[in-house]
């Protein structure tokens, strides 16, 4: 048992002074006012990172060219990432994991949704263990202390037209046995976890696997995620295949609900974006790899009229930055509105709206029992350094606005995962083995990338 005093501290109601908490078996067992064991300035409810691929963290920064061609897309630098990805180990994807997961609850996450689709060795080929990168993503976990909610992602086809695997994607395929083979072997690898660990089905994409395996795999009762009208050039493919747009043809043949969380959805029309918000479904948002990537900008003044439920992704993972993916978020909002405070409500200010939101919608996308500070959730807490000059004279939602606005990650002081101390005084505890483990897996990549 552990008991946390925090002089300022954001519960379901509102902003609270001089509460302490008491975490039991990783959750919140009590709110009061007595003395603790420790204390804090400023203590937030810790988000959920609710998309992650953690091995493209490895990629960052390499993909900042182009050739001949003045239209470099998403589809070319694809390309660039299944070349890079054919020189993986699996000792290599569990160093890069563990790496990313540090940064994000450096960061501020205090959990991790892994959409973890490389399962297979580089020419296709299952290893011994068919969950043996399964197993690597979660050694990176235990390693981390993050919470995750793992992802065995299906992926079956090339394309709509049901073509093959092209030679970068052969390590990530399965057909409907072996992926269940994959997720029988995961759930006993989640089983073996610590209490709060999650396990998820996700088909790829509606390019990815086929109609039938989508109504297989949406009566899985937890989490379902799945990558939704992205890009431009799959709206078109899914149109001229299924005769309707991604979104609308997922309206109309899926069971969509709360299990859900659909990711990007930045090329929706308005009807679609209403439509889908009104599901209960979680938008899976990722501002900075959607910039990075030119997918376009998700409709949010729309979604947010329509109550809509979104969190936020880290995706490719370039960069680890919780308030700026938020920041990245609104300001995307306002450059396609021509507006400021574009997420703000009349009660509550644009950092608030959106620290609740990708707290709440975080929460329910990894099936797992936070996003608030009270009784009964895991305790996944985030400490600012009140000391830092940027919140001399801020009070209630103006300490959130001015760290996603005009702050970095470096005001997190402390991060706990269903009560795991993991981050203490702005520096996670195992980062020097952490960080000696991937820079040994750098140095090897360097020859072949």
């Amino acid at each position: 048992m552990t008991t946390l005093h925090a002089k300022h501290v954001l519960l379901p109601d509102g902003w609270a002074d001089d509460v302490t908490l008491t975490l039991s078996d990783g959750r919140i067992s009590s709110l009061t006012g007595e003395a603790a064991d420790m204390s804090v300035d400023i203590l937030l409810p810790a988000p959920t990172n609710l998309h992650s691929h953690a091995f493209q963290r490895a990629m960052a920064g390499l993909t900042e060219r182009r050739g001949a061609d003045k239209t470099d897309s998403f589809w070319s630098w694809r390309q660039l990432m299944f070349r890079f990805l054919d020189q993986l180990t699996p000792e290599d994807v569990q160093a890069i994991t563990a790496q990313v997961q540090m940064e994000m609850l450096e960061a501020g996450y205090a959990a991790s949704v892994e959409f973890h689709y490389l399962h297979h060795q580089p020419d296709g080929a299952a290893y011994d263990d068919p969950a043996e990168m399964s197993a690597r993503i979660c050694a990176a976990a235990d390693q981390t202390g993050i919470g995750l909610t793992l992802l065995p992602v299906l992926y079956q086809q090339g394309g709509v037209d049901g073509r093959a695997l092209g030679a970068g994607q052969i390590r990530f395929g399965n057909d409907m046995d072996s992926y269940m083979t994959v997720m029988q072997a995961a759930g006993h690898l989640i089983a073996n976890m610590p209490a709060d660990a999650r396990l998820g089905v996700a088909p790829h994409s509606l390019r990815a696997v086929t109609p039938d395996a989508l109504k297989h795999l949406q009566a899985f009762q937890g989490p379902i995620h799945m990558h939704l009208a992205e890009q431009m050039a799959e709206v078109d493919e899914v149109e001229a295949a299924y005769g309707a747009r991604p979104v609308t043809w997922a309206l109309e043949h899926l069971d969509i609900d709360a299990r859900w969380c659909l990711i990007h959805c930045t090329q929706m029309t308005d009807k679609e974006t209403r439509g889908l918000a009104q599901t209960g479904a979680v938008a899976g948002l990722c501002p900075i790899t959607e910039s990075s990537l030119g997918d376009g900008i998700f409709n949010g003044v729309i979604w947010g009229e329509a109550a809509g439920k979104w969190g936020i992704g880290s995706d490719s993972n370039i960069l680890i930055s919780l308030n700026e993916e938020l920041r990245t978020l609104e300001y995307s909002q306002r450059l396609m509105t021509h507006n400021r405070a574009v997420m703000a409500t009349a009660n509550k200010s644009t950092g608030r709206v959106l620290f609740d939101g990708t707290g709440q919608g975080g929460a329910q996308a990894a099936g797992r029992a936070c996003g608030d500070i009270k009784v009964g959730q895991w305790a996944d807490l985030l400490a600012l350094n009140g000391d830092a000059t940027d919140f001399i004279g801020r009070q209630g939602d103006s300490i959130l606005d001015t760290w996603i606005f005009a702050g970095t990650d470096a005001k997190v002081s402390d991060v706990w995962a269903a009560g795991r101390h993991v981050v203490k005084h702005g520096q996670h505890i195992a980062r020097p083995e952490i960080a000696e483990k991937y820079r040994a897996a750098m140095m090897r990549l360097r020859n072949v990338m």
